[in-house]
Parts: C-alpha cells; structure tokens; sequence
C-alpha cells in the first residue's frame, strides 16, 4: 500500500525540523520554546494517529511504502514503510514525547529550548529506525539516536552523568559496530540494501551463525539481555526524569524490534539453532535481575532492573517460537508467544515511562530518589499515591492492567514448549509484586515521620494529565487488548510462517 500523503517522512521530519526551530528559539523566552515543541509533539502524534486509522490489518505487507533513491551508486534507497510489527511501536513513540515535553515544562529551568529540541529530534530519528525498509538508512538512524540522548544525560544528569554517559555510548555504539559489519556482508552477497530482501537471500548455516552473531550482539545490548545490561541502571539513575522515560519506554524496544526485524527472519535456522541460549539468557533476566530489583535502595535502579525483568519476558516470547515448533497446533502457540511479547513492549512502554515520571514527581519536590528518605507520602499526596500504588500494581502484573496481559500470553507460550520454562517465567510475578509492593510500602505507606515529607504538595494539574493519560493507556490496554492484537496478527502470523521455512 502506498499513501498519497508521505506521512511516514512526515512523521519522521516533522519533529526533527521542530527540534531545529525550538533550539533557535532560544532561552530568552522559554515559554516561546516549551509551547512550540508541544505543539511538534502533538502534531506528530495526530498525524501518526492516520497510520492506525489508514492501516490494513488483514495484510502482512508493508504499508504507507515511500521509496526514493539516495545513494544509486551503492542501491542505498530512501525506502520507507510500516507493518502491524512497526506501526504500533510508533504510536507509543508519538505519544510518550508529548508526556516527555510535559512532564519538563516547569522542571527544566537549564537551557530549556536545547532540552526540547533534544527529545523532539530524537522521537524523529526513533520513528525512523522503525519504519526505516532500507537497512543503511536503518543504520544512519539507529546510530543518529545516540547523540540525542548522550546530549540529555550528559548536560541534565545527576552528579555521575559523564561516567554514565560514556559507558551508555560504548556499549551501545560497540553492538552497532557487529551490526554494520553484518550488513555489509549482506549487502555483497546480495547487491541490495533491502531488508525485505535479505529475509529470501539464501545462507549458510556458518553464514547465519555468524550473521546472528553480530546482530545480537546489537540488539542484546540496546534490550539490554543478561549480562550486557550493566549500562542501563547507570543510564537512567543519571538521566533527567524525560531521559529516563524515553530510555525505558522506547529506545530498549528498539533492540526487541531488530530481533523481529533482522536476526529472526534473515537468520532463522540460526535462531532455531540458538534459541536455547537466547531463551536461558531471558529467563536468567526474568528471575535473577528481578532479585537484584529487590536489594535496590534507589526507586530509579529498582525500576531500571525491573525493566530488564520485563524484557526478559520480550525476548522469551520471541525465540519460544523455535522450541514450540515441535509441538502439536505449533502456529497458534508460537504466534501466541510473539504477540505476547509484543504486546509486552508496548506495555512496558506506558508501564516504565509512569514510574519513571512517578519518581521524577517525588524527585522535584525532594531532591532524593533513597527510598528510605520517605514514608506516609500518601498522608500529603493521596492523588500522587493513588497513581503510584496503581502504577506499581501494573508493574506487578495485577489483571486488569496491560502489565498482565503480555506476561501471561508469554507464559502460555511458554507452557507449549517446556514446563519449567513456563514455571520460571512465572516465577518474576512473584518476584515482581514482592520488590514493587516492597517500594511502594516503605514510600507511600505508613506514618508521616520526616519533616521533609510532611512538607510535600500533592501533584498539580500538569502531572496530573501526565499520569493520567498514561493510568488510561495502562487499563484499556489491560482490559482491551483485541485492538493491538488484530493490528499486528497478520504480520505476526507471517513471520511465524516465514521462520518455519529453511534457508539451508
């Protein structure tokens, strides 16, 4: 399908041009540059609203396909195009930087236009990776993302923000190296750039090992899997409270999005071939890096691991596919497990993104994410509390929240293929109420007894609409599911079709 409107390029340069035009604004009047780069934030979610309204479902075909040449002499193309994989992760792309913009209106008093720009740059080039069909223009993005955010952290981070920083752009600049060399070799042995071509070019097995290789080294650190996840808590306990969002809620599901996008249809007999490692590695993160979560006596590191916990489910819903395969009604089970793991991205994403903001609420008024600087905050901010204990208990994987349903499908998947699979997957609901629960108790709960908490003030319209938009996002997505689901079912059912067919 090809829209008559470029709104993919639209999507994409619309706040990419906005970030340009609100850092020239200037910090002599910065409520010039805060309402401007809401108004590209809102813009770009309405327009990228037509992608849902004008999309097909009943197709697995790419959609909104623009295609332009770029660099003929090398078939680089500027090729575009969205499916029911990429499409919905967009959306929540869209959506979190308008709550981003908000949450830093008041906040961000230090070069508040350059702050702005910076997030609106970034959700352009992120839009970018996802709808991005040519896999040098997928590259260009992908490393483009880093700037944006090396900038947050290093210029509006905590007092560790350079350390920090620099071991959040080794890590995830030295996973993109393998990567380019991994499209290079495709590149020559098909002379295309296409990424849809690369899913029919034929390879060897030590081809595929080695391609797989270098693609999940990329991709396992920007999830980021066990044991390249050690960036991530540094990373977001220095991140202003719009970085940690952004970090949490978008930019770690671009690494389950290149697993979907590259190393499982361009390599699938080396995934079939390695999926019991990829799977161990996902469950050593669903189990371990949650008891990790529990020692934590930072509310920024426990939802930092939390978020790895939470991964981990991604990643064990995708590569379950190959272990299920074997079984009896082996495409509903292994589709099953894909949908689950991408309904828990999308999740995640509203999920991480309010505790993060929940934590940067506490922060503003108190200077102190210790969770034992507080207790009875509740007594003085009962509205705050109230989204706080709401927030945790998605976290947790209550029913009736979006936090539940990605799990559980991962863990019905899971059943399919081996018991004890499923039995340790299960395990992280416990794991996860007990280090959420845990937090919320010694915050929230109990008596007034520090000076400091009693001079809190409950949270203002502002966050309110913040916290609020993102409450209705977490239970429409619990309680109604179908819609994302049929979205993405075709494309879904297609890669699960593609991934039982051998290259060999």
């Amino acid at each position: 399908m090809s829209a008559d409107l470029p709104i993919l390029s639209i999507v994409i340069w619309l706040p990419i041009i906005g970030g340009l035009l609100v850092l020239g604004s200037g910090d002599k009047a910065p409520n010039v540059s805060r309402w401007l780069a809401l108004f590209v934030a809102v813009a770009t979610f309405v327009l990228s609203i037509l992608l849902w309204t004008g999309f097909d479902s009943s197709t697995a075909s790419m959609q909104f396909v623009e295609k332009a040449a770029w660099i003929p002499a090398y078939h680089i193309n500027y090729h575009l195009g969205v499916d029911g994989i990429s499409m919905p992760l967009i959306l929540l792309t869209t959506f979190v930087t308008i709550l981003v913009v908000i949450a830093g209106w008041e906040v961000i008093q230090y070069k508040p236009s350059s702050y702005m720009a910076s997030f609106l740059i970034m959700e352009g080039v992120m839009v970018g990776v996802f709808s991005a069909l040519d896999s040098m223009l997928f590259y260009v993005f992908w490393e483009a993302m880093l700037l944006p955010m090396f900038l947050i952290i290093g210029v509006w981070g905590g007092p560790n923000r350079v350390y920090a920083t620099i071991k959040f752009f080794l890590y995830t600049f030295f996973g993109s190296v393998f990567m380019l060399v991994a499209l290079i070799y495709l590149y020559f042995k098909s002379g295309s750039m296409g990424i849809l071509d690369y899913h029919t070019l034929k390879l060897g097995m030590t081809e595929q090992i080695l391609i797989f290789a270098a693609f999940f080294v990329a991709f396992a650190v920007k999830v980021p899997m066990f044991p390249v996840h050690t960036w991530l808590p540094d990373a977001h306990v220095e991140a202003p409270t719009g970085g940690s969002v952004i970090l949490a809620a978008i930019m770690l599901k671009i690494g389950g999005y290149g697993f979907l996008r590259f190393s499982m249809p361009i390599t699938p007999d080396a995934s079939h071939q390695l999926d019991l490692f990829v799977i161990t590695l996902s469950l050593i993160a669903v189990v371990y890096i949650g008891y990790v979560a529990l020692v934590q006596s930072d509310m920024k590191k426990l939802i930092a691991y939390s978020s790895i916990s939470h991964m981990g489910f991604v990643t064990l819903g995708f590569f379950i596919v190959f272990m299920i395969a074997s079984n009896e009604n082996a495409e509903s089970g292994a589709i099953l497990g894909m949908e689950g793991g991408m309904v828990q991205m999308i999740s995640h994403g509203f999920i991480s993104a309010a505790m993060f903001l929940c934590v940067g609420v506490l922060y503003d008024r108190m200077h102190s994410r210790e969770i034992s600087d507080y207790g009875g905050v509740v007594n003085v901010m009962p509205w705050f509390a109230a989204f706080m204990v709401f927030f945790a208990m998605a976290n947790a994987g209550l029913p009736g929240t979006s936090g539940f349903v990605g799990e559980f499908m991962v863990i019905l998947a899971s059943f399919r293929a081996n018991f004890w699979f499923a039995f340790l997957a299960a395990i992280t609901l416990i794991i996860g109420a007990a280090y959420t629960l845990w937090m919320v108790k010694r915050v929230v709960f109990g008596d007034v007894t520090k000076e400091s908490v009693a001079g809190l003030t409950d949270i203002n319209a502002r966050e309110a609409v913040v916290l609020g938009s993102l409450a209705i996002m977490v239970l429409v997505l619990g309680l109604w599911p179908a819609p994302l689901i049929e979205v993405m079912d075709a494309s879904i059912k297609n890669l699960v079709e593609h991934l039982a067919v051998t290259k060999l």
